[in-house]
């Protein structure tokens, strides 16, 4: 998908930057990554509270497959078609994936306890 469609159509929420990342790229505003494009198609963050909007308009999550662990599911959801035509309504639905992006990229991460290192018998 060509960056500059991406950019023209978040316009009217905000400008926006694309990264290209691995295979795909990322959406950014402000520095805060909200969206993914991946084989020509646009997803945008999500959460709990959110996952249910996407699922009444009929989008999936975005998916790959992890070697031998399957498929991975990130929280990305699939943007609805009807967004594409409809700028004001895009522009609430990347407020809130944004607005969620910010919220995890700024939450407190829970720190993993480390093993101690095993103790070496002496004689």
């Amino acid at each position: 998908m060509d960056p500059e469609f991406i950019r023209e159509l978040f316009a009217p929420f905000r400008a926006v930057t694309i990264r290209r990342m691995f295979r795909s790229a990322g959406i950014f505003c402000d520095g805060v990554m909200f969206g993914l494009v991946s084989d020509g198609t646009i997803y945008l963050k999500a959460d709990d509270t959110s996952i249910p909007d996407f699922e009444r308009e009929g989008s999936r999550p975005f998916t790959y497959t992890r070697g031998q662990r399957g498929r991975v599911a990130l929280p990305y959801w699939r943007l609805p078609e009807r967004l594409y035509d409809d700028p004001d309504e895009l522009a609430v639905w990347a407020s809130r994936a944004l607005a969620v992006a910010e919220r995890k990229k700024f939450a407190p991460r829970a720190r993993r306890k480390r093993k101690a290192p095993a103790r070496r018998k002496t004689s």
